[in-house]
């Protein structure tokens, strides 16, 4: 059946390859790409795809709910993937309320448009929330984040994604209102904001700057590739039930120092350097206020009901990665100078 989709944050990084798999994939569809294009909001990211004749993008917060109306009966939205969310822990550490706007009232708005419009009628409608893992808190060194995990938030930014799930969840239960939601462990890949840590470790690899590793780097973290994350978002979106809750991870845990000494090796051999030399560039910093131990995700429930799984391991996907950036250099300097910020006015201010 055909679908008009509202993909929010979808100039975003894990956003942007969403938008692209489903512009590509479903021509019947109408994608509608929602951003308010802040930092991490970068429409190069879409480049390839934005004169697609079932693609169209409109600049807009999700909190502005007069805009999300408009956006509702004009392109008679009956379907949303919510991904538009504050997501860098540091950042939510010193501004917290930023957050809270946008991930809590944001999605509260988003829900209360799309339930207005359509008007507590949601036989072949869809809400999507996308989340993070992080809402479950830290594990110890056994154990896995599954979809019955108690919440235990640490950051501003995974309380208030955790606040937006349980809003998500209190619809569906007080109004049927038809949702899904999926948790993620950490993406990387292409297209991802340099301050992100192997974007930015990349960055700084290539132009000898210090690599500032937090406490002894031996914080642990399940590592998924964008790609296949947009893969599972395709089959949680088509193939789940309402009020169902799905974990999405990649099977790779990775202590941050060990990962940090890949990239490093990789590094070495892409810019002929001497075997070791990017490893002298790791400088230990004062650990992150709060800082999770460890998080690894059990996305059992996915590959038993709905035959997912990640198509690639970490070692693989790393070197797709860092070639991407190494590529790709103009992107990369675009975003750590800002100028990708004027994209939208050079592209978008005639139509």
């Amino acid at each position: 059946m055909s679908k008009n989709v509202l993909i929010t944050g979808g100039a975003g990084f894990i956003g942007s390859h969403l938008v692209r798999l489903f512009v590509n994939k479903y021509k019947e569809y109408k994608i509608i790409n929602y951003d308010l294009l802040t930092y991490a909001g970068n429409l190069e990211n879409i480049s390839d795809i934005e004169t697609a004749d079932n693609y169209t993008f409109v600049k807009g917060d999700i909190c502005d709910s007069e805009l999300l109306k408009q956006v509702f009966e004009k392109y008679e939205i009956n379907a949303v993937i919510h991904l538009a969310a504050e997501s860098h822990v540091d950042r939510s550490i010193t501004d917290p309320l930023s957050f809270i706007n946008t991930n809590i009232i944001g999605t509260a708005t988003l829900m209360n448009v799309a339930r207005g419009y359509w008007k507590d009628e949601f036989e072949d409608k869809r809400f999507y929330h996308v989340s993070t893992d992080e809402v479950y808190g830290s594990l110890s060194e056994t154990g896995f984040f599954t979809e019955t995990t108690s919440y235990d938030p640490r950051s501003p930014y995974s309380a208030s994604k955790a606040s937006s799930d349980h809003l998500v969840r209190a619809y569906y239960h007080t109004y049927e209102f038809p949702v899904v939601i999926s948790n993620c462990s950490n993406n990387y890949g292409a297209n991802q904001f340099p301050e992100k840590l192997i974007p930015l470790f990349i960055h700084n690899i290539k132009n000898n700057k210090p690599l500032p590793v937090y406490g002894k780097g031996d914080n642990v973290r399940d590592w998924l590739w964008v790609n296949d994350h947009a893969q599972a978002i395709d089959v949680i979106f088509h193939n789940a039930q309402n009020g169902e809750t799905y974990n999405i991870g990649g099977n790779n845990e990775w202590k941050n120092i060990d990962l940090i000494k890949i990239l490093c090796k990789i590094m070495d051999q892409r810019l002929g350097r001497e075997v070791g030399a990017s490893e002298k560039l790791i400088t230990y910093v004062k650990d992150r206020q709060g800082h999770d131990k460890r998080y690894a995700i059990d996305a059992t429930k996915l590959k038993n009901k709905l035959s997912w799984e990640p198509s690639i391991t970490f070692e693989e996907g790393i070197e797709i990665t860092v070639d991407w950036y190494l590529e790709n250099e103009d992107w990369l300097n675009n975003v750590t100078s800002g100028a990708y910020q004027s994209y939208y006015e050079e592209q978008y201010k005639n139509r």
